[in-house]
């Protein structure tokens, strides 16, 4: 190759990038982590690449390495968030980067993990590693949105996802809504499904749908992530598929924390991981409570994909970071169900505002992704 050291950084780190976008869904509580070594010399072979592991183990680092063997003596080691540098259930991805020889390490941004924390750097220079970091630090920042809010907030990124009529409507005034969307948003809607540790529905759309939610794309049922289910008063049929499929699927159901115990005992003996959650002053469960309680068990990344009331609930809250929006051309009226139950808004000046992303076509369906203009 041939250029600017900063024009190879970029361009070998956008690899890794790539990589590291292979783990999303399937590594929590781990950050999904890319890494490729880069042998010295006009060339430039990459020699090893790594990615997290499914369950966050082996990380990145250890299996590009790894890959790389002998090669990686005096290479370039790029990597998409800084190394690790404590022992957990492995040794640190410093002292492997020491061990093996790197010369110098790229990455794209430091972990926010308090263990970590910049340690790591200051490892790989205290044993003579060049250490360049800050590039592109943006795209690293937006790919592990979710564990750096868990690391800094105590609750995953929350993705909303839509789908809609062009007036913004889910349902028909019966409640019929399969299918706005065609079969090409459905795959993509399948796809966040297996890049995100949750999906969370309300129980209306529990009752109405008796959906099972699982990523079921080929090749990737195995990437289904925990279903997340909030229904206090706990009307769910054990009869449901939700429930009937509890062993085998992890589920979590949300109670509110006065609800009766032995109900709550026949969805433990389905299966079903059951956790309550303190009232608010409104008299429902504390949206802030579920998603701290979900950071707690190490889940990066919520898709939530339903119902109105649940949106709503969230949005209200100031706590949905993404809005991924499918949009069918057709058109309901105003006697259909709406996206978002009302919100009780009397200023435009307090209404939620994103920032809009990206624009795409799925068959007839357009796709808009949002994002929210900055954290609470």
């Amino acid at each position: 190759m041939t250029g600017s050291l900063a024009a190879f950084d970029e361009y070998f780190m956008t690899v890794a990038l790539n990589l590291a976008r292979r783990g999303l869904g399937n590594v929590a509580p781990n950050p999904a982590v890319g890494c490729v070594v880069v042998a010295p010399g006009p060339a430039a072979p990459i020699v090893g690449r790594g990615w997290t592991q499914p369950g966050g183990r082996p990380h990145a680092e250890t299996e590009a390495l790894r890959r790389a063997g002998a090669a990686a003596r005096g290479a370039v080691a790029y990597v998409t968030l800084e190394p690790c540098a404590h022992y957990g259930q492995t040794p640190p991805c410093t002292q492997a980067l020491i061990d093996a020889g790197i010369s110098r390490v790229v990455a794209a941004m430091q972990d926010p993990d308090e263990r970590v924390a910049g340690k790591g750097f200051a490892q790989l220079r205290a044993a003579g590693i060049a250490v360049e970091t800050g590039v592109c630090t943006q795209q690293a920042e937006r790919l592990n949105a979710g564990f750096v809010s868990r690391c800094l907030r105590g609750r995953p990124e929350v993705t909303l996802k839509v789908a809609t009529t062009l007036d913004g409507r889910i349902a028909t005034h019966s409640g019929e809504s399969q299918w706005i969307t065609g079969a090409a948003a459905r795959a993509r809607t399948h796809l966040l499904r297996a890049t995100h540790d949750a999906i969370m529905i309300g129980s209306n759309t529990a009752l109405l749908d008796d959906p099972e939610l699982t990523c079921r794309l080929a090749g990737l049922e195995a990437r289904s992530p925990l279903r997340v289910i909030t229904d206090g008063r706990m009307r769910l049929p054990l009869t449901s598929k939700l429930v009937r499929s509890a062993a085998t699927q992890p589920t979590l159901l949300f109670i509110r924390d006065d609800a009766d115990p032995l109900r709550a005992g026949a969805y433990r003996d389905a299966g079903i991981d059951v956790a309550a959650v303190p009232i608010g002053k409104n008299g429902h469960m504390r949206p802030d409570a579920m998603l701290s309680a979900l950071g707690a068990r190490g889940v990066n990344s919520v898709l939530v994909e339903g119902g109105a009331v649940l949106a709503a609930t969230l949005i209200g809250a100031d706590l949905i970071d993404r809005l991924v929006w499918f949009r069918a051309a057709k058109l309901i009226g105003g006697d259909g169900i709406a996206a978002i139950a009302p919100l009780g808004l009397a200023r435009l000046a307090d209404s939620p505002s994103f920032l809009r992303e990206s624009l795409a076509w799925f068959g007839e369906d357009m796709l808009e992704t949002y994002r929210r203009r900055q954290y609470n």
